[in-house]
């Protein structure tokens, strides 16, 4: 009687068990195209309350559910569409990570390990500061920045293009080269850089792309192009046509740039998706503006172009509304590829996210195109203070001056 007693006991206790030997830390991979992308991962909590945590620099994005059952694991971020579907052996994980994209569902080979420590070089060579990396954009970009912080082998770094960052991308200098990677549930990316006899880097992106990334001062002594300016990127047909909108919120309520809420306001229009990681990284930054500033005056309208499936039941952006707390007006308003036709006021429109900054009288006065995240140190820094600036400039105008 003792021993049955004993053995249910045992088998009661044993999914408990197995969730808190899963917590922690893990060293893990997706594999995106061929290629393994390195990312740290995280585990906490036990049977149905397990939960994931990816990582973009310090920012945490958790999963939403989670459950640990006989071995198999299984994650969902309701926010990105996506699961993660593995199964635990012989001390690793080993699965899928599947998620829905603009173009598709995408599934990902999913390999997670125990972390263990690795010092890096400590003769890493120094390479912090600000980069740029000559380019030919499809959207038009001659060159990128490319932001590097450095604390001894140890570095973090991110691509800054128009439509925002490549997230942080974190590694260290081993043998010779640096290897630098970021997947925070979107943007897998692997970079490879070393350092050229020229002292500038040699970088190759996902094993295939070669990149070459100077100095910013050697950029400009050798009048090399700038990275383009968000602020001159996009701009719209007529500075004198007020900027219209008709798209229904998520409720099927019809919503105008004519109704009452907007009239006499500064109005902030964000173009956006919740498949887009930049517009991620946008969203908190508009949170906080609406709190400060919305008893002033200040609205804000994000339009949402969502694939197909999430027009018809919209759980992404639902989730996303909930996940940063937006109070502000959200709006479904087509897929991706309609969206050029619907914003037929905008020219050179082509970056996730763009926002429109309208002022009391419904006209454009500026537009700024893509947003970086925490990665891009000083720049996400001066793009906060640039947008709070513009915004309180807009705010100052009455409505009799404005008109």
């Amino acid at each position: 009687m003792n021993g049955k007693f004993t053995l249910a006991a045992f088998l009661a206790l044993a999914p408990v068990a197995m969730a808190q030997s899963l917590a922690g830390r893990w060293d893990a991979t997706v594999n995106v195209n061929g290629v393994d992308i390195p990312f740290r991962f995280e585990l906490a909590g036990e049977g149905a309350g397990l939960k994931g945590t990816f990582f973009n620099g310090d920012i945490r994005f958790n999963s939403t559910s989670g459950r640990l059952e006989n071995g198999s694991l299984t994650l969902g971020w309701d926010y990105y569409a996506s699961r993660l579907e593995a199964t635990y052996k012989d001390g690793a994980l080993d699965g899928n990570y599947i998620q829905s994209r603009r173009v598709g569902q995408v599934q990902y080979p999913f390999h997670a390990s125990r972390y263990v420590a690795s010092p890096g070089d400590a003769n890493a060579p120094k390479i912090g500061g600000q980069w740029v990396i000559p380019t030919k954009s499809p959207k038009g970009e001659s060159a990128w920045h490319f932001i590097v912080h450095q604390n001894g082998a140890d570095v973090s770094a991110a691509i800054l293009r128009i439509d925002g960052d490549t997230g942080a991308l974190t590694g260290t200098y081993r043998n010779g080269k640096l290897v630098l990677s970021h997947f925070s549930g979107v943007r897998p990316l692997l970079l490879e850089v070393s350092v050229a006899a020229d002292g500038s880097l040699d970088i190759l992106e996902d094993g295939k792309t070669k990149l070459t990334a100077v100095r910013e001062q050697v950029a400009e002594a050798k009048g090399l192009p700038e990275p383009t300016d968000p602020l001159k990127h996009t701009s719209v047909k007529d500075a004198s046509a007020p900027f219209a909108f008709s798209f229904p919120d998520l409720n099927g309520h019809l919503v105008n740039n004519t109704d009452a809420r907007f009239q006499g306001k500064v109005v902030l229009v964000e173009i956006s998706g919740s498949w887009c990681p930049n517009c991620h990284d946008e969203s908190p930054f508009l949170v906080e503006l609406y709190k400060k500033f919305h008893d002033q005056g200040l609205e804000i309208v994000t339009l949402s172009f969502e694939e197909g499936d999430q027009l018809k039941n919209p759980e992404r952006l639902r989730a996303f509304v909930k996940r940063y707390g937006i109070e502000y007006t959200v709006l479904l308003c087509g897929e991706p590829d309609q969206a050029k036709d619907k914003l037929t006021q905008a020219v050179n429109w082509n970056s996730w996210p763009t926002t429109f900054f309208v002022g009391r009288d419904g006209l454009v006065k500026f537009v700024h195109a893509g947003f970086p995240s925490s990665a891009s140190g000083a720049m996400y820094k001066q793009a906060k203070e640039d947008f709070t600036a513009r915004v309180e400039q807009l705010l100052r105008q009455n409505m009799r001056t404005a008109r």
